[in-house]
């Protein structure tokens, strides 16, 4: 898992990851945008639920500024055991999203992703607490600070308000 590192970001901006194939993703290309950065499996009972309404969401809002980065984690009951080409296509087949999949990721534990290191401090440090599954969700404001993270029951079309709000839109 390489994800540049940079000795104490300042915001998800300061940071680049892979995508799906292996290309560098400069995070700052991003800047100015609302972010919904979800972890994601494919074999997970929430998959088809997350990704139907995660698609929805990013189909009404992308015009608007909304974009929704998914990193793939198998470290929750194995459940994102395929290659990063087999992950991408199973989206892109079967959902048809059209949002960005990255590399495949750790997102707890000593080699955890960067990006979720500092997901998991949230705005204030009050967060820290590992990711619990699946389809755990972090809302990000268009500087890069994370404004909220809801639980991997929570249905990304409940978050359509918070997203409206950080859009300028509500």
């Amino acid at each position: 898992m390489t994800s540049q590192f940079i000795q104490n970001p300042e915001s998800i901006f300061d940071l680049s990851v892979k995508d799906a194939r292996g290309h560098e993703v400069d995070l700052s290309t991003y800047k100015g945008k609302v972010l919904l950065i979800v972890n994601v499996a494919s074999k997970c009972g929430m998959t088809n639920s997350n990704y139907i309404e995660l698609s929805q969401l990013y189909d009404k809002y992308k015009d608007q500024g909304l974009e929704i980065l998914a990193f793939p984690c198998n470290q929750f009951g194995e459940e994102e055991p395929g290659s990063n080409d087999q992950i991408a296509d199973f989206v892109c087949t079967r959902f048809k999203s059209e949002f960005p999949i990255f590399e495949k990721i750790d997102v707890n534990g000593e080699h955890a992703s960067p990006l979720y290191k500092l997901l998991k401090l949230g705005k204030w440090g009050i967060f820290g607490d590992d990711i619990q599954w699946n389809f755990a969700k972090f809302l990000v404001d268009k500087n890069g600070e994370v404004v909220d993270r809801y639980y991997p029951t929570t249905s990304p079309l409940s978050l359509e308000r918070d997203i409206k709000k950080l859009l300028g839109l509500s």
